[in-house]
Order: C-alpha cells, then structure tokens, then sequence
C-alpha cells in the first residue's frame, strides 16, 4: 500500500534540490538517503532514489540519484510523494500513531461528533490534527485535550480547552 508523505512545493538552487512538504510521520526514517520514492505527476508513477535529505526553514530539500539539474525535476512540481508502506515497521510508543491511522478517524465531543481528521501537522512542540466538520478546526494533539484514541474503531474522543471550537 502507498502511503502519502509530502508534496513537492518548489524546487531549491539549480542543482535538482526538491522542497517537500511533508504530509508524514518519522520523516527522519522516510527521507533516509537509499529510501525510494513514487513521485505521482499527471496520472503517471515515477520512483526515485533519495540521494540526500536536509531540513531548511520547516521544508524538507530532498536530491534524487541521478538528478543534478533544476530542469531534470522542475516539471514535477505541484505532484504528491508516495512510498509504499513497509507493514508499518517502526516501533510506536505509548500514544503514538501512524499519521495513516490518524487520518480519516472520526473526533467527537462528549459523544457528539465534530469531523474527521483530514490532515497532521508538524508543529515543533506537538503535532496538530486537522479536523474538518461545520468548519475546520485544529485540535492540538496533547493529553489535556485528546482523551480517547481508538484506531481498530477510527474514533478519536477529545475534551476541548475553553475556546478551542470558538
């Protein structure tokens, strides 16, 4: 299975630099240098191999083996980065999840529900699950708020701070 992990938004210097958005959990072991990744452009796949991942100003600057010119990839700008999901290998915490599992679960109020979790956010401090109802809300992932988190049922049960649904 595919699984998204960031969006190609721009390119970065002239030497095929890539700046990716990234829309995944444990980018440190996603972006790894050898990792592949499916770039989907106009209903077509294209895979390539990480040749180099670096952190510049909340992007992730992504090379390819074989790419070492900004017009060997600028076309691709604008398409979404796949990589096939490998059984989910990473060993997970205590209240940790895949972004994949998070993404699409149902969040309720005291058993009211407010919409499903369209997007994860990385925010430095904690993570910021975007949930899409009557409006789009954003609902810090910290144990003050989430109270609840049930994968196998796709629920998320969640205790507002004061002002938080405003």
């Amino acid at each position: 299975m595919k699984v998204e992990v960031g969006k190609f938004v721009n390119t970065h210097g002239i030497k095929g630099e890539i700046r990716v958005l990234s829309d995944s959990d444990f980018t440190d072991e996603r972006f790894q240098v050898g990792q592949q990744i499916i770039v989907k452009h106009k209903n077509e796949e294209q895979s390539f191999t990480i040749a180099s991942h670096r952190l510049h100003k909340n992007f992730h600057l992504l090379t390819f083996e074989g790419i070492h010119n900004i017009n060997d990839i600028e076309y691709l700008k604008g398409s979404k980065l796949f990589q096939e999901e490998d059984n989910k290998s990473i060993e997970l915490e205590e209240n940790e999840f895949y972004y994949a599992d998070i993404i699409g679960c149902t969040v309720y109020v005291n058993d009211e529900q407010l919409g499903k979790v369209t997007e994860v956010m990385e925010t430095g401090a904690n993570d910021v699950w975007v949930v899409q109802g009557d409006k789009e809300y954003l609902i810090p992932y910290i144990e003050d708020v989430v109270k609840k988190v049930q994968i196998e049922n796709k629920s998320i049960y969640i205790e507002p701070m004061e002002g938080l649904l405003d």
